[in-house]
């Protein structure tokens, strides 16, 4: 998964199209809840499905460009906290939680903090042993949940195998949960009508590289490859609560090159480099490759590569548009965790 790590409820107007879900314009976020719609079947009067494309044999692949869609992010948050502390001097606190030494996430936290510096949000850095018990963990985290200067807690996953995951991220107060990991977050984002104190990261980030792109997901027919609690599930949720039809595929799936190849729409995050290979996609289908995997490269200095799940070179030029790995879905994801972050401090101050 690229980057780590909403809006939540209150009443406002829906943000679409090239705008994407998070208009910082929009001084209240708007609402899941404003996405549902009755679930009407219209019966199809000739007896037989209708198949329509739009698509051409010939067309040339958009590469999305993540870091430009999230600097436009960032920027809106930035005017935001400029805001917040000119009329109550607060600023929103973000705390980060890394436990062991993992090269890959260590990175990531330095990329977070770095992140927060750029828009003024204020980090704070917890760094735990790797044979740290689960006490000290929650420990740590219960501070965090008392101390009013943090609005934020993101624990950086994965934890080491002796550590129950759940347990502790279910021990971040639900106010502070911006990366959406709480149970509470996923059956609220499942359910019509529920409004999610946070939408989960990895799922924003996916549906505003779309929104943000100009295409369109309401009817459409998606494919998440992958169903891991921080981007298959809550992604494959939040696609449905914009009315896509939606599929997923899994490690015990049949056929997964069939599913994937009627998708108009694919999502990925399974960890393996180059497992979707050009004949897996829908000629003009639009691909959100969320996988980040280190490859062995000699060519390379630091003798290593990112690559994602998806075999770019072969999906370019049968596919309509595709993020790149890296600076595709990555610089989003940290951007939509600064918005909840955002979102959860003027919650807390009650400012508007």
């Amino acid at each position: 998964m690229q980057g780590g790590g909403g809006g939540g409820g209150s009443d406002g107007g829906v943000a679409l199209g090239k705008k994407g879900f998070l208009s910082t314009g929009n001084r209240i976020p708007p609402t899941l809840h404003s996405l549902d719609l009755p679930d009407v079947w219209i019966p199809n009067t000739n007896g037989r499905f209708i198949l329509s494309s739009n698509i051409s044999n010939e067309h040339t692949t958009t590469v999305i460009d993540g870091k430009s869609i999230a600097d436009d992010i960032r920027s809106g948050i930035a005017e935001e906290v400029f805001r917040m502390k000119n009329a109550i001097g607060k600023l929103p606190g973000l705390a980060l939680i890394l436990v062991g030494k993992r090269r890959d996430s260590q990175t990531l936290v330095r990329v977070k903090t770095e992140a927060c510096n750029g828009v003024g949000i204020t980090s704070f850095v917890a760094e735990l042993p790797e044979d740290c018990t689960e006490d000290e963990i929650l420990n740590v985290i219960s501070n965090y949940n008392e101390n009013q200067s943090v609005h934020g807690i993101v624990l950086q996953l994965p934890l080491p195998p002796h550590l129950d995951e759940e347990k502790i991220l279910n021990a971040v107060s639900l106010e502070k949960d911006v990366d959406g990991f709480n149970s509470a977050t996923m059956g609220n984002l499942a359910l019509g009508g529920r409004e999610p104190l946070f939408i989960p990261c990895c799922a924003k980030a996916c549906t505003e590289l779309l929104l943000r792109s100009g295409i369109e997901i309401m009817g459409k027919r998606a494919v998440v490859i992958g169903r891991s609690m921080i981007v298959g599930l809550p992604t494959s949720l939040l696609l449905q609560r914009h009315h896509a039809t939606v599929s997923i595929v899994h490690a015990f799936t049949k056929n997964p090159e069939q599913i994937t190849s009627e998708a108009d729409i694919v999502v990925t995050d399974v960890g393996v480099p180059n497992m979707v290979r050009g004949n897996w996609l829908k000629r003009g289908a639009v691909v959100v490759d969320m996988g980040a995997n280190l490859v062995k490269d000699a060519s390379v200095k630091s003798g290593y590569r990112v690559t994602g799940d998806v075999c770019f070179e072969e999906a370019k030029g049968v596919v309509s548009a595709i993020t790149p790995v890296p600076f595709g879905a990555g610089p989003v994801i940290i951007s939509t965790l600064l918005f909840n972050t955002l979102i959860a401090a003027k919650r807390a101050y009650r400012f508007t």
